[in-house]
């Protein structure tokens, strides 16, 4: 691994933590009218805090790109997942708590965790598979996933609904990165004209916008703690799991590196899990005002 590509895979996950921060801050002072509506997204663009957590998104989901770019999404979504290390450490600074036993444990295991996958796993890139079937079957099947979880949460909004919706979201972010890094490989080989040839650009777009608007359904109705542990483990997995089901990812695969790949994987989301339920991270979120009931004369 590159340290030009550790560097960026860190900074991205710097900015998306801070980022996930500052909207949650905001999305938990929207109308409940506007869950899983693109109203949701109207609404918040009025609030400034909300709109500097969408300018730590795009550049964190930026210089990702350029990590994906120069790097396998098997190495590059698990230093991803790190932002959550950086989004306790700017709730921490609003809920003034310790670490504690708990988050001392939960970092360790999350580094941990990243490092034995990286370093059992060892992610080489290779040729990406050229059958179509392939492509649309797992896209399709974390799409469908992602679709199931969300009917879901329609029905429980309030009790597992937003820890639903965060990995739906983090299903469709993976899927995001997985064809964001064939978008550039489009640029690489003829340049603009090949990628807006491509249907991939187009799905980026849409898999974000429809990310975005679960990951603030899910902002509004709960706190970081059930919303945001959930959206970062879901993210690595469906992004490693394209990345070796058709991108052309390598990691090895004898027993000892499978159990230890294994491990790293279930390290990264139990320190994921002991993180984001923290008692750092905010606990609440703004109940809306009823509406007073009219006087008889």
């Amino acid at each position: 691994m590159s340290l030009q590509i550790l560097i960026l895979a860190v900074t991205a996950a710097c900015c998306l933590g801070f980022g996930f921060v500052l909207q949650q801050n905001a999305a938990q002072k929207a109308p409940l009218s506007d869950f899983l509506s693109p109203r949701i997204l109207l609404d918040l663009m009025k609030v400034p805090r909300w709109l500097g957590g969408i300018g730590l998104m795009v550049v964190g989901m930026a210089l990702g790109a350029m990590a994906l770019g120069q790097g396998e999404i098997s190495l590059v979504e698990p230093l991803l997942a790190t932002n959550l290390l950086f989004a306790l450490m700017l709730s921490r600074r609003q809920t003034k708590q310790p670490l504690g036993r708990q988050g001392w444990t939960g970092l360790a295991l999350l580094a941990g965790g990243v490092t034995a996958f990286i370093v059992a796993g060892q992610p080489t890139g290779g040729t990406a598979t050229s059958d179509p079937m392939r492509h649309w079957l797992i896209i399709g099947l974390m799409v469908g996933v992602a679709l199931l979880l969300t009917a879901y949460a329609k029905r429980s909004r309030l009790s597992s609904g937003p820890a639903l919706l965060a990995t739906a979201a983090g299903l469709l972010y993976g899927v995001q990165d997985a064809l964001t890094r064939v978008t550039g490989e489009r640029f690489a080989e003829g340049g603009m004209a090949e990628v807006l040839t491509g249907w991939q650009p187009y799905a980026v777009v849409a898999l974000g916008l429809t990310g975005l608007i679960l990951v603030q359904s899910a902002f509004e109705t709960a706190s970081l703690r059930m919303s945001l542990p959930a959206l970062t483990a879901a993210q690595p997995l469906a992004g490693i799991l394209c990345g070796v089901g058709f991108l052309g990812d390598r990691l090895r695969t004898d027993a000892g590196a499978l159990a230890w790949e294994a491990a790293g994987l279930a390290g990264i989301v139990v320190g994921i899990i002991m993180l984001g339920t923290h008692r750092a991270m905010p606990s609440g979120v703004i109940q809306p005002k009823r509406t007073p009931a009219l006087q008889t004369p």
